[in-house]
C-alpha cells in the first residue's frame, strides 16, 4: 500500500532523541512492602547511563551561547558515564571528543567511548586501585583534561561546575518522575558524584511539593555531605562519593543522608538482577539499598512511595583480566 503524506511515523531523527523519558518501574518483587520502591531506568539511555541527560544539555547550551562552535573539539574529565554520554552527543553533532579518565575506572567505559569515536586517555592512578577511584585519582584526570584543553583549545565541559548539569535534571528528570508517579512522590534518594542529578531533581520536586523528602546516598566511610571525616576513600561506587561536597550541591534541597556499605551495594545489585531482571551498576544497588533502609526506618508513612534511579548498566562493571587493567 502506497504511503500518503498523512501517514504518521515513529522515526527518531538521531540517537539524541533517545535521551530521557526513561521508564519508571516498581520493585514490588524485591521489596513487597511496606511502602513501594520505584526505580527510574536510566541505563536505557543510549549511552547507558543517567549522564546522557546532562551531556546533551551542556553541549546544546554551549552551542547556543557560542562557547562551542560547529566542529570544534571537546574535552572532559570523566569516571566513564559522562564520557559515554558526551560521546553519543558529540558523535551525532560532529565534535571531536577527548576524555581523561582515571585508569581505575572500568575499562568497559573506555571501550564504549572509543566505539563512539571518542579518544579516551586513561590516566594512571595516584592512590586508588582498579575498581576503586579516589579524589586524588579524579584530580589527576582533571589535570590531564586541562592540559589537553590548553594544548588543543578544545571546549572544556567541566561537569563538576557546569550549572547546565544541574539544569538538565531540573528540566527533565524531575518533571518525568512527577508525571510518571501521577504527582505522588514521598521521597527521592540518589547517590552524588557531581551532584547534578540530585541537585536538579530535588530542586524540582521540592518546588512542586515541599513535603517531598530528598536524601543523599553516600558510601560508608566517605560521607562529607553528612559531615563525617573520610575514613574509607576507597569504595565500589564509581563516579560518586569522592570525599568532598560538590560545587553543584545545595543543602537547601536535602532532608538527610543515607550510608551504604560496599557489601550492601553488591547485595542489592545482585537482588535487582535476581528479583527484577535488571543488570545494573553498583550505584544503582546502593540507591535501592538506601531506599530499603529509608522504608525500614519508620521515617515515612507505611504506604510511602520512594523514587530512586538505576544510574547505569552492569555491563560497565564486569570483571576484567589483570592484563587489561
Amino acid at each position: 500500500m502506497a504511503q500518503t503524506s498523512e501517514t504518521k511515523t515513529e522515526i527518531c531523527s538521531s540517537a539524541l532523541d533517545l535521551i530521557g523519558n526513561t521508564p519508571l518501574v516498581a520493585f514490588d518483587r524485591l521489596w513487597p512492602g511496606p511502602g513501594r520502591i520505584l526505580a527510574k531506568c536510566e541505563f536505557m539511555n543510549p549511552g547507558a547511563s543517567v549522564k546522557d541527560r546532562s551531556s546533551i544539555h551542556m553541549i546544546n547550551t554551549a552551542r547556543k551561547n557560542g562557547e562551542l562552535k560547529p566542529g570544534h573539539p571537546v574535552v572532559e574529565v570523566t569516571s566513564g558515564n559522562q564520557g559515554c554520554g558526551l560521546a553519543v552527543v558529540c558523535a551525532v553533532l560532529g565534535h571531536p571528543l577527548t576524555l581523561a579518565m582515571p585508569k581505575g575506572n572500568s575499562v568497559q567505559r573506555a571501550i564504549h567511548m572509543e566505539a563512539l569515536g571518542a579518544t579516551c586517555v586513561r590516566v594512571p592512578q595516584v592512590e586508588g586501585s582498579y575498581g576503586n577511584v579516589t579524589l586524588a585519582d579524579a584530580q589527576a584526570a582533571e589535570e590531564e583534561a586541562l592540559r589537553i584543553k590548553e594544548k588543543t583549545g578544545a571546549y572544556y565541559v567541566n561537569q563538576f561546575c557546569n550549572k547546565m548539569n544541574l539544569g538538565s535534571h531540573y528540566c527533565s528528570t524531575g518533571p518525568e518522575i512527577w508525571r510518571q508517579t501521577g504527582h505522588r512522590v514521598d521521597a527521592f534518594v540518589n547517590t552524588v558524584g557531581t551532584a547534578g542529578t540530585f541537585a536538579g531533581t530535588s530542586k524540582f520536586l521540592k518546588e512542586v511539593n515541599p513535603e517531598v523528602l530528598c536524601y543523599v546516598v553516600e558510601p560508608a566511610g566517605s560521607e562529607p555531605i553528612k559531615g563525617d571525616p573520610i575514613t574509607k576513600p576507597l569504595h565500589l561506587l564509581q563516579g560518586s562519593g569522592y570525599g568532598l561536597v560538590p560545587d553543584l550541591f545545595n543543602y537547601d534541597h536535602m532532608d538527610g543522608t543515607l550510608s551504604v556499605t560496599d557489601e550492601e551495594a553488591v547485595e542489592y545489585k545482585k537482588l535487582i538482577g535476581e528479583k527484577e531482571g535488571l543488570f545494573v551498576g553498583y550505584t544503582s544497588g546502593a540507591n535501592v539499598a538506601a531506599a530499603v533502609k529509608l522504608l525500614r526506618s519508620g521515617q515515612l508513612p507505611e504506604d510511602a512511595w520512594v523514587v530512586t534511579l538505576l544510574n547505569d548498566t552492569g555491563l560497565k562493571y564486569t570483571p576484567i583480566p589483570d592484563n587489561l587493567k
